[in-house]
This record gives structure tokens, C-alpha cells and sequence, in this order.
């Protein structure tokens, strides 16, 4: 080896020698904000006709509120209640603690109940998904007190797994007595507009219940008794796919409307109207008007993204984020700007799901939404022997 190369191989070796203390530091990916919620610009606000004394329309995948008016005050919802009855249920049915196929059999105290019923006689049996039906399309009390005591033993148990629920799902303003909403002799039995469509999109997620939520008449008794469903929308309302009605003297007509249009599911509650078509008539204005200024836009990744490695046993690192949804109103889809924001470099050790950026969602420079961009495959640190092997390959072919 001569000498002016003998003095460039050292050169490279006291290179190496440097680079060794910061093989030992890992430098930490920047943290990555809290994502905001989707405060898109809505629409002009509407004026919806009748006297309901409370109103929210949402978007179910989302929980975006679309409208609202006095959405937290606790008021008696009637049956509307059996939606938090109903979830319980397909709860311990997704669980595999009861079968939709199980016998149930009528207790003295749910064949005693009053109101909307089927009239179930002590020690008869329905299956779980009969009486799922009857609490579902026709709204009957004795079924709902049936089911709570299959899976809790007793109503008083029930109704306090209702509330645990409740509590757990957020729901403020809430407070359950019983599991079918009759309130003659209740004290405190409330519930908020907001929580109701809280726990209806909680409920949705079990798309189970679509089977029944969705069915205008049906049967039990081998034919004998007619279910006919409480909400009317589900006939008369083009995509209306739920959810629960609900009425008493100190109620006054609530309902939870649930409809899907272009993969879009609203839910709008109304709470306190005077009179069924009055509640009903609410109902289908806020959907329209819903869907007539709402759409569901689906983001993705449309491209490759790689960021540069330092330290690594790889140069390079792939990244990717999830697809979303944004509800975004008409008037601003256009608008819709996503900017892809990936850091200068990631520092060896990568491992999957490690952050590397991030995505935003803008509306006239405002952010509406932001999800990380993450490593999709693993990136081994440099050691002293594979960095020597990699420079003094590269010096022997010189």
C-alpha cells in the first residue's frame, strides 16, 4: 500500500472512530399535536318547524354535530330509553354471554308490565332475537324487562349496568330508573338529546340490530301477534334505517331517526314535541337538511412516501397513514386541501407504527383534521461492525 493511500485509509478508520458515540443516541420522533375535532364551516343554520323542546342531528361514524338546540338539557325520554336496554343486550350477545337463539323466559314481573307491550304471559318463552323484535318495532315494555333479567339477573341490576354505561360512554346529562322509559312513577329518570344520539350511534355499531331497527312489520307466535314499528320513517322516509320512538304524558314525543344516504348515517333526536306528526315531521326536516348539506369524504393515501434514515442499516423508510372520513358541508368540499407534512429524517432504530410526519385536512387555511404519518417497516441501528463492513466495501472497490 503506498503511502498517500495508507494515509487515506487511516483517514477513513478515524472517520469511523467519530462517527461511534452517536451510534449510541437515539434521537425521539417530534410528538405530534392533539388532533383537533372536525370544526368544518357549516351551513346556514335552519329553522326547523314544530315544538320540540330539544333537538341534535349528528353524523353516526363520526359523532360530528351538524345542528343543535338546547341538546344538554336532561329531559324524560320515554322509550327512547330502550335504546340503552337494547345495547346492553347486543353487548352480551357480541360477548357470547347470551345467543341470539336462547329461550327467554317471561318472569311474573315482565308479563305485569304496563304501556306498549306484547302482552307476554308468565312462563312463556321467545328466543332472545323475538323479543329483541318486540322491543325494537313495537316498543314492548314486558320484552325489555324480559331481556334485563336474562342478562342481569334482575331489573335493578340492569338498570345499573344502564347507568355504568352511560357514564362510561360520557353521557352528562343521564340518569336511568328503569329499562323501558315509563315514567309515572320515576323521580328522576332524564336523559340529554345529545346523549340519546350518543348512545344511538353506540348501538349502530352492533349492525345487528339493523335487522330489526330496519323492518316495517314482522310476526311472533308462528304469525299469531303482528309487530308493526313505532317509527313511522321507516316506511314512509327514503333510507331510514332506526332507530327508536317514545312517548308519555310527561315525555311528550321523542324519537332517535336514524337514516344513511351516499355511506352517510345521520341520527337526528327530538325530544319533547306535542304530537306524534309534529315529532315526525322534525325529524325528516333535519335529515333533509342534513343530507342536503352534508357529504362523507373518504381520504387515503395515493402515493408512496419514504423519508431518508439516519444511522440505519437501510437509507430509507417507507410511510403511510390510515384513510379517514371527513363530514364536510357542500359548499366547502371543493375546498378540501390535504398537505402531507413528513419529517426532514427518522433516526435508526425505526419500528413499525414509529411516527414520521403527519396529515392535514384545510378548509380555507383552517385545519379541520390532522392523523399521523407512521413507519410501515422496521429499520435496524447501525452497529461499529456493520458500518466498518459498509465503508470498507465501498473503499476496496476504489
Amino acid at each position: 500500500m503506498n503511502k498517500k493511500l495508507h494515509i487515506r485509509f487511516i483517514s477513513i478508520i478515524l472517520a469511523i472512530l467519530l462517527l461511534i458515540p452517536s451510534l449510541n443516541v437515539s434521537a425521539s420522533d417530534p410528538e405530534l399535536p392533539d388532533q383537533p375535532s372536525a370544526d368544518i364551516p357549516t351551513a346556514a343554520e335552519p329553522v326547523f318547524e314544530g315544538d320540540a323542546k330539544s333537538l341534535i342531528l349528528i353524523e353516526a361514524s363520526t359523532g360530528m354535530v351538524l345542528y343543535e338546540n338546547n341538546a344538554d338539557e336532561a329531559l324524560p325520554p320515554a322509550s327512547v330509553t330502550k335504546i340503552m336496554t337494547l345495547l346492553l343486550v347486543m353487548e352480551a350477545v357480541d360477548r357470547g354471554e347470551i345467543k341470539l337463539t336462547d329461550p327467554v323466559t317471561v318472569s311474573e314481573a315482565a308479563a305485569s308490565m304496563g304501556g306498549s307491550q306484547v302482552y307476554l304471559e308468565v312462563g312463556e318463552q321467545l328466543t332472545v332475537e323475538e323479543m329483541i323484535k318486540c322491543v325494537v318495532i313495537a316498543s314492548a315494555n314486558d320484552a325489555a324487562l324480559a331481556l334485563a333479567e336474562l342478562v342481569a339477573g334482575s331489573e335493578e341490576a340492569f338498570v345499573a349496568e344502564m347507568n355504568a354505561r352511560a357514564q362510561a360512554l360520557g353521557m352528562e346529562n343521564t340518569h336511568f330508573e328503569n329499562t323501558n322509559g315509563l315514567d309515572d312513577t320515576t323521580e328522576n329518570h332524564v336523559i340529554s338529546a345529545r346523549d340519546i344520539a350518543i348512545m344511538s350511534a353506540e348501538l349502530m355499531k352492533h349492525t345487528t340490530i339493523l335487522k330489526y331497527t330496519t323492518v316495517w312489520q314482522d310476526s311472533i307466535r308462528n304469525g299469531a301477534f303482528v309487530l308493526t314499528n313505532t317509527n313511522r320513517l321507516i316506511r314512509f322516509y327514503p333510507g331510514a334505517n332506526g332507530l327508536k320512538t317514545g312517548s308519555t304524558s310527561k315525555a311528550g314525543f321523542c324519537i332517535s331517526a336514524a337514516a344513511k344516504r351516499d355511506g352517510m348515517q345521520l341520527i337526528a333526536v327530538v325530544m319533547g314535541s306535542s304530537t306524534r306528526d309534529s315529532r315526525n315531521e322534525t325529524a325528516k326536516q333535519m335529515l333533509n337538511w342534513g343530507f342536503a348539506n352534508y357529504a362523507r369524504i373518504t381520504v387515503s393515501n395515493q402515493e408512496e412516501l419514504r423519508i431518508p434514515v439516519s444511522g440505519g442499516k437501510q437509507t430509507t423508510v417507507s410511510a403511510d397513514y390510515d384513510s379517514f372520513d371527513l363530514i364536510v358541508s357542500k359548499k366547502n368540499a371543493k375546498k378540501l386541501e390535504t398537505d402531507v407534512q413528513l419529517n426532514e429524517s427518522a433516526e435508526a432504530p425505526v419500528c413499525v407504527g414509529d411516527p414520521v410526519g403527519k396529515m392535514v385536512c384545510m378548509i380555507d387555511g383552517e385545519m379541520v383534521k390532522e392523523v399521523p404519518i407512521y413507519a410501515t417497516e422496521a429499520v435496524e441501528k447501525n452497529t461499529f461492525g456493520s458500518l466498518f463492513l459498509r465503508i470498507l466495501k465501498k473503499y476496496l472497490q476504489i
